[in-house]
């Protein structure tokens, strides 16, 4: 064993035992400690780096970030630096193009550091967090009117293979701002093991509608090795709290995919031949999706805050599949994709009998959006909840069959879903848009039937009496 101590703390190794996947086992370590970062330098030269995922009794497994081609047990020797992978963090990185481990590679200039900061955050007191209450303006109807976004909310898109998930993801990070305070508005974007067109759209997109000034991403392509898939939404979030809770920002953040992410973590159990856990995931992948979704939130006493929209693909369209599953127990609710939906035109095809908002109530009323817009939301759902139940009824009995109201039913379910939830990409509604359009579909059925909605409500929004009708 060769080792020589560093008066830094670095301490150097060739002692590596195996070569394992993306892993590194090296023995005969001391002084190491979990979430180091390391430097591998192989016999070439090339340096590569990767941190501690596992040490005791002297043995250390490493993650290489770039994958382990081309290491071989002699002649390579393993630095462990003696600290967690840390990023330059600034304001000047809104705008820019990352890689996964935070590098810029849109040809800019390198990120001049105002500090630096490790990706795993700071475990944040939860006696310190504040409720979150302030409304978050998407420009979509199907979410600002029925499944609101709060500011500091963990609020997940659920969608299949083949949905439209990623242009929903770019048109929110386009349009999504906080009425009244447009200026301190960011976003950070964190693409996970996605495709090369897929980040090219996302680049384009943000560059040619201007939105990229207020935007930063960060893209992680599928060749890319696994071990770079866990690490990029730290990084990104990293910077997120840099914005919000030291540039008094309102930071949203969007990953995507996240099942992207879980199957990196998957292959990495596997590879460390851990006992797998529910569909093989590994039994920790819960608390592992915590630390990410956690750093969500809003802190006392500062003025910033950080909502996140994790979007993740259901395989099979399963949303009992162990990572929505989990996902929805941390979070608070979820936009469900429909594939019925998107096959029938619509866009975005949200499912809005599956989405829920558990902080809606707390984001919507006088003074934040309307004072309707509870009332509004509650019939719409019911409504429609209705209609979907009076479809089937006609699809054995005859809509012939069903009564004049039952039928009014059935033409409010196609206004609804062609005028309330059907909006074009770049169609950006502000909440009284999305309110009135809400109105207007309501109008088709009887008055009677708008039991959710307050009659002072009713008298003052309705378009029957905004016409001057007396009914």
């Amino acid at each position: 064993m060769t080792e020589t101590q560093y008066w830094l703390g670095v301490r150097e190794y060739e002692t590596i035992r195996e070569v394992k996947g993306p892993l590194l086992i090296v023995e005969g370590v001391s002084g190491v400690s979990y979430d180091e970062i390391v430097e591998v330098e192989l016999a070439s030269g090339e340096k590569r780096r990767g941190r501690v995922l596992d040490v005791g009794a002297g043995i250390a497994v490493v993650q290489v970030f770039e994958g382990t081609t081309g290491i071989t047990r002699v002649g390579t020797k393993v630095r462990f630096l003696g600290r967690p992978l840390e990023i330059p963090v600034s304001e000047d990185m809104l705008g820019r193009v990352f890689n996964g481990l935070g590098e810029p590679i849109d040809g800019g200039p390198p990120i001049v550091a105002e500090e630096k900061r490790d990706v795993n955050g700071e475990p944040l007191n939860p006696a310190a967090r504040d409720y979150p209450e302030d409304f978050i303006q998407t420009g979509v109807s199907a979410i600002d009117g029925m499944n609101t976004l709060v500011r500091g909310q963990k609020l997940p898109l659920f969608s299949g293979s083949g949905l439209p998930h990623n242009m929903l993801a770019a048109q929110i990070a386009r349009q999504a701002t906080v009425p009244g305070e447009e200026a301190e508005f960011a976003v950070v974007f964190a693409a996970i093991g996605i495709k090369y067109d897929d980040a090219l759209f996302f680049k384009k997109f943000f560059e040619e509608t201007g939105a990229i000034n207020k935007v930063a991403m960060f893209v992680n392509l599928a060749d890319e090795p696994a071990m770079i898939r866990l690490v990029t939404p730290r990084v990104a979030l990293t910077l997120a709290e840099y914005l919000a809770y030291e540039r008094d920002m309102h930071v949203l953040v969007i990953l995507t995919d996240m099942t992207n992410y879980c199957e990196a973590l998957r292959e990495i159990s596997a590879a460390r031949e851990e006992v797998p856990g529910r569909q093989g995931y590994p039994g920790y992948m819960y608390s592992d999706l915590a630390t990410i979704y956690e750093r969500a939130g809003r802190v006392k006493g500062k003025k910033g805050s950080i909502t996140q929209m994790p979007i993740l693909t259901m395989p099979n369209d399963d949303i009992t599949h162990p990572i929505p599953d989990l996902t929805g127990y941390i979070t608070e609710g979820q936009v469900v994709l429909d594939r019925g939906l998107y096959n029938r035109g619509i866009y975005p095809p949200i499912n809005v009998l599956m989405s829920l908002s558990r902080l809606m109530k707390e984001g919507i009323g006088p003074g934040k959006t309307r004072e309707d817009h509870a009332g509004v939301s509650n019939q719409l759902y019911a409504a429609y909840s209705r209609a979907q139940e009076l479809r089937s009824l006609a699809t054995i009995v005859g809509e012939e069959s069903l009564s004049e109201t039952d039928r009014k039913y059935l033409r409010y379910a196609e206004a609804f879903e062609k005028r309330f939830l059907s909006q074009g990409f770049y169609e950006n509604r502000d909440i009284d848009t999305t309110l009135d359009i809400g109105w207007e579909v309501l109008s088709i059925l009887p008055e009677s039937e708008l039991t959710n909605i307050k009659d002072e409500h009713i008298k003052k929004y309705h378009p029957k009496y905004k016409r001057g009708g007396t009914g």
